[in-house]
């Protein structure tokens, strides 16, 4: 591949101008309550999203193709430089379990109807909130009886092992760690937004272009996902979506749903990469 550097170059100033409000908070010591959780919650640091990777079996070449073997996965061709096979040999446990959840999570139907209760199972009962440098929409009181009046449903381990105890008993499933690929769906906002995690954890095996594609949907569902919380951040340029009432629940279902519409072709784009890299590992 001799015309990489211009597709390296776009990928920088794609993810520049995505970083951009993030960076310019940080220097000033600004935190956010939604989007931080894209720096914190997920490890890929902004300097990491910068390098453009082509994915596993593309060949950089030229003088500046050199600079890839300082970074882990690569390795020297004769052909030029490109990830090595015994990278794709280490990471194919990975690969296997990421195939293995996507294409359990695409298999089953859509759920609309949790509307989106898991930040409020996380305060229930709770001595203090998880954002304490927001308020909450309503009083702790009304906070609790909104639980209290609805089935929580959640279907998702990484949310569902944040609710506190009380909460936790509510739900209509245990969840535990093991069990993840047994549950999983795909009208779930987290599990659309964990396409990202999985897509950073295959690394250098994937092009960076699917990365951000995974992160921009990851944004937009941390959005909804706080809009519907039981914080105020209005100050922040959010509106509530109020699950607490019909309405807000059947905005809240159709923004799910439009979610779910959008996660959909990048988890089959990501499946097609883990099972293309399966196959690639079983003829190295």
């Amino acid at each position: 591949m001799s015309d990489w550097e211009p597709r390296a170059a776009a990928h920088r100033r794609r993810v520049d101008e995505f970083l951009e409000p993030h960076l310019s908070r940080r220097r000033k010591g600004l935190p956010h309550p939604v989007f931080d959780f894209l720096f914190t919650y997920y490890s890929v640091r902004p300097r990491q999203l910068r390098v453009w990777h082509p994915g596993y079996g593309a060949t950089l070449t030229g003088v500046a193709a050199q600079s890839y073997l300082h970074r882990s996965g690569y390795t020297r061709r004769t052909s030029g430089i490109t990830v090595g096979d015994d990278y794709l040999r280490a990471r194919l446990g990975t690969v296997t379990f990421i195939a293995d959840l996507l294409r359990a999570t695409a298999s089953r139907p859509a759920r609309f109807n949790c509307f989106g209760l898991h930040e409020w199972a996380m305060v229930y009962r709770a001595p203090k909130v998880r954002h304490d440098a927001v308020a909450l929409r309503l009083s702790r009181a009304q906070t609790e009886a909104v639980i209290e009046s609805m089935p929580l449903r959640c279907s998702h381990f990484d949310a569902y092992r944040f609710f506190t105890e009380p909460a936790a008993g509510r739900n209509a499933q245990y969840l535990t760690r093991e069990s993840q690929i047994d549950h999983e769906q795909p009208g779930c906002v987290h599990a659309g937004m964990d396409l990202y995690k999985w897509a950073t954890k295959l690394g250098p095996l994937v092009e960076s272009g699917l990365v951000m594609d995974c992160l921009e949907l990851t944004a937009q569902a941390r959005v909804l996902d706080m809009q519907a919380s039981p914080y105020d951040l209005r100050d922040f340029g959010f509106d509530a979506i109020a699950i607490e009432t019909a309405q807000g629940r059947r905005e809240y279902a159709m923004a799910q749903s439009a979610l779910s519409d959008r996660a959909r072709p990048l988890r089959a784009r990501l499946l097609e990469h883990c099972v293309a890299l399966q196959d690639a590992a079983a003829r190295i």
